[in-house]
C-alpha cells in the first residue's frame, strides 16, 4: 500500500524526482562505534552484509547449499535485530524456529562479531552508572527519557542501546541535508531542491535536463556528509514519480 501511495507523489511538469536512500546506515554506524575488525572488513571490502554474516554464523559450505537464500534472510533479520537489542523469543518467532535455536544464533552472532558484544556491553555498563547514553555527535538519551508504557525494564534498556546507533544516522543525514542544501543552491538554483527526508532517504526535485548532474551531488554529498570507519554508500533512483523509481 505504501508503494502505491508514493506513486501519487510526482514531479512538477517539466522536472525529475531523486531518490537517495544511504544503505545499511545504521549496521555501518554499529560497525564504526564497536570498532569491530570482521565487521567493518565486510564493509570496506563491499560485500554483501547480510550474506557475510550468514557465512559467520552459519558457515561457507552451508551458504553454497540449496538453502543460501534462506540463510541469508537468516543473517538479515538478525543483523537489523541486534541493533535493537532482538531477544531469542522474538528471533524465534519471526523466523519460525525454536527459542534455543534462536538464542544459538544470537550467541553465535556474538561469537564471530566479539567487539559488538563488548560495545553493547560497554553501553549497558554507561547505562546503569550515568542513566544515559550519547550519540557520536554527543546527543544525550536519558533513561528518564523513555516511556516504558507498562513495560519491563528490558524495554527501557534495548531503546537505550539502540539510541547511539539511530541517533548519529539521523544526525549523519542532517549533516548530509545541510551540505546538499547549500551545494545545490550555489551550483543549480531554482532548478533542484531538497523536498523531504524520510528515515535514511532524501528526495530531491530538478529539472529534467539536470536530473543527472544533480542526483550525483546528491549522492556524492550524502557520501561525504560524515567520515565513518566504514565506506557510506548511496542508492539512488529518478523518475516521474516517488513510486516509479528506477
Amino acid at each position: 500500500k505504501g508503494a502505491q501511495i508514493r506513486k501519487a507523489f510526482i514531479a512538477e511538469q517539466g522536472s525529475k524526482l531523486i531518490s537517495a536512500d544511504y544503505s545499511q546506515i545504521e549496521l555501518r554506524v554499529l560497525a564504526h562505534l564497536s570498532g569491530d575488525a570482521a565487521l567493518r572488513q565486510a564493509f570496506i571490502d563491499g560485500q554483501d552484509i547480510h550474506e557475510a554474516t550468514a557465512k559467520e554464523i552459519f558457515g561457507e559450505a552451508a551458504m553454497d547449499g540449496e538453502k543460501r537464500s534462506e540463510l541469508r534472510r537468516y543473517a538479515k533479520t538478525i543483523n537489523f535485530g541486534i541493533i535493537y537489542g532482538i531477544s531469542a523469543f522474538r528471533l524465534a518467532r519471526e523466523l519460525g524456529i525454536s527459542r534455543t535455536e534462536a538464542q544459538r544464533y544470537i550467541d553465535e552472532y556474538f561469537g564471530r562479531y566479539p567487539d559488538v558484544a563488548a560495545y553493547f556491553d560497554h553501553l549497558e555498563l554507561e547505562i546503569d552508572q550515568r542513566g544515559y547514553v550519547e550519540t557520536m555527535f554527543g546527543r544525550r538519551r536519558f533513561k528518564t527519557d523513555i516511556d516504558a508504557g507498562g513495560r519491563d525494564q528490558g524495554y527501557v534498556t534495548r531503546s537505550l542501546l539502540n539510541a547511539p546507533i539511530q541517533g548519529s544516522a539521523a544526525e549523519i543525514i542532517k549533516c548530509a541535508m545541510i551540505r546538499l542544501e547549500a551545494r545545490l543552491t550555489d551550483e543549480f538554483g531554482p532548478d533542484a531542491r531538497i523536498l523531504l527526508q524520510v528515515h535514511d532517504e532524501l528526495v530531491v526535485e530538478a529539472k529534467s535536463a539536470l536530473v543527472d548532474d544533480v542526483a550525483s551531488v546528491v549522492s556524492d554529498e550524502m557520501q561525504a556528509a560524515y567520515s565513518l570507519a566504514v565506506p557510506l554508500v548511496v542508492d539512488v533512483r529518478t523518475g516521474q514519480s516517488w513510486g516509479g523509481m528506477k
